[in-house]
């Protein structure tokens, strides 16, 4: 049996949920642990249930087998003398085979890559199939409000931007300098480019940032032969969606996910949200960098237009 240790947001939940249902493709017998990480005062919501999903969890004796952690004295002076004899294992990089190959671990990491599940990627889609937005039960006012941008992004050639900040992150070292505001400046320019009548609607865990990043980007478009109704026409290009909050951001995903094209940050949340875009013609604009301590190239997916942190495309990825 392989235990998958359970971490992070809905974007990590979903790349572990995949790494469960490539396991159990190949045979395997997996459980989760979804106690560890998640039994703090200030730890994020499990949210696989949105989509129907039920999981088997490890019961705490198993997860104790497997991790050596077992808190009886003994025990404790035997790890101090010789240290842990955990059967656990680390993911190294983004997609590492070996975790594929395991009967009999305690798997820890992130999974965040396409290539452990790309052989059962319909299966993977289906999974994450989002219920309508009458079959979600939401309160009446978050309904209306989400019905509402809904409908706007799916009668307009909508692009969905999703802007997360590196200061906001507690590994804020691991993630600066890479989704800057050169880098979404170059991507905008970039749909621009290839869709005249694009509508930005901008997801983000800071608001009041990105408003004074969307003023200054439209400053910086604005001619000075334009007429004022130009420039309302202009402004109305660019729509804030803020209504959403952490027990609730799966509505910023359904929504990024049914825009016609993607901007997004190196998170796993937003990677989903243009993962799951249906949309044949899809244009996905993706940070040249995931992180700043290894190599990113196994998290993206061919097609992504890779932008670097000056705002310069440098590449279609092929892979």
């Amino acid at each position: 049996m392989n235990i998958i240790r359970m971490s992070g947001g809905l974007g990590n939940q979903m790349f572990q949920y995949a790494l469960y249902l490539k396991l159990c493709s190949m045979g395997k017998e997996v459980k989760f642990d979804d106690i560890n990480e998640y039994r703090g005062e200030g730890a994020r919501p499990i949210m696989l249930a949105l989509f129907g999903i039920e999981y088997p969890r490890a019961s705490w004796d198993e997860i104790i087998q497997f991790t050596d952690g077992a808190m009886d004295p003994l025990k404790r002076i035997r790890r101090k003398l010789f240290g842990r004899r955990a059967i656990e294992y680390y993911e190294e990089g983004f997609y590492d085979p070996k975790v594929l190959s395991f009967s009999h671990m305690y798997l820890r990491g992130n999974f965040k890559s396409e290539k452990y599940f790309e052989d059962i990627k319909d299966q993977v889609r289906e999974t994450y199939r989002f219920p309508t937005l009458e079959d979600m039960h939401l309160p009446e006012k978050l309904y209306r409000s989400t019905r509402t941008c809904l409908n706007a992004i799916e009668s307009t050639e909508a692009v969905g931007i999703h802007m997360y900040r590196s200061d906001s992150r507690i590994d804020e070292e691991l993630y600066e300098g890479i989704c800057t505001e050169k880098y979404y400046e170059g991507a905008v320019r970039f749909i621009q480019d290839k869709c005249p009548e694009a509508v930005f609607f901008i997801f983000s865990n800071e608001p009041k940032w990105v408003r004074g990043w969307a003023m200054y980007l439209m400053e910086r478009q604005i001619k000075g032969d334009m007429t004022r109704e130009e420039i309302r026409q202009m402004e109305k290009r660019f729509v804030m969606v803020e209504t959403n909050t952490e027990h609730t951001g799966y509505l910023d995903m359904l929504l990024m996910s049914r825009c016609r094209h993607n901007i997004i940050s190196n998170s796993s949340f937003s990677w989903w949200a243009a993962w799951l875009n249906g949309y044949p013609e899809k244009l996905v604009v993706a940070p040249d960098k995931w992180v700043n301590d290894r190599e990113s190239g196994d998290v993206y997916t061919r097609g992504m237009v890779l932008v670097n942190a000056k705002g310069k495309v440098k590449c279609t990825v092929q892979q």
